[in-house]
């Protein structure tokens, strides 16, 4: 085995970009303010309690707003939401405002942005941060879920780029 190469980052991306992931937004409030991100690094953890985490890269504006708030939702994406991901995920983007192109409703229990037409939809409260190299990993108790009556294919990631399942 010594012939393999030494891993390296653009090698671990490659080799972790052949795993398909769903595509989730996150979504908390912070200060009336709306924070929004795309990730595919989203699980269950528990049933019992009933837990999910998130990984959130440290360096962004949503890293900091959902340390500072206790409630955050999830938004499972369909297929047809591809333009969603990709704009919740561009760097740079606008702050105020930045939901204003995205069709969504506020959560019933905490008031945080859920998409419209997500698979699923979660309403969670933050149990758990822990570190983890350049992300953290957000641990939350769901307090809601919506599901969709009539589900679609699913938006998957995978090898740098959105497709679907059925």
């Amino acid at each position: 085995m010594s012939d393999l190469p030494e891993p390296d980052t653009d090698l671990f991306r490659t080799a972790m970009g052949r795993f398909a992931t769903g595509v989730v937004i996150t979504s908390c409030l912070d200060d009336g303010l709306d924070h929004a991100m795309t990730a595919n690094a989203f699980t269950s953890v528990s049933l019992d309690p009933m837990l999910v985490l998130v990984c959130v890269e440290t360096e962004t504006r949503y890293h900091e707003a959902v340390l500072r708030t206790d409630y955050w939702g999830i938004s499972l994406l369909p297929a047809q939401a591809r333009g969603v991901a990709r704009w919740l995920a561009t760097k740079g983007r606008p702050l105020h405002g930045q939901l204003e192109p995205v069709p969504h409703y506020r959560g019933p229990k905490t008031g945080v942005a859920l998409i419209e037409g997500a698979l699923a939809a979660f309403e969670c409260r933050t149990t758990d941060v822990f570190p983890g190299g350049d992300h953290s990993i957000v641990i939350g108790e769901v307090l809601t879920i919506e599901l969709a009556e009539d589900p679609s294919a699913a938006l998957l990631y995978y090898r740098g780029g959105y497709g679907s399942l059925a």
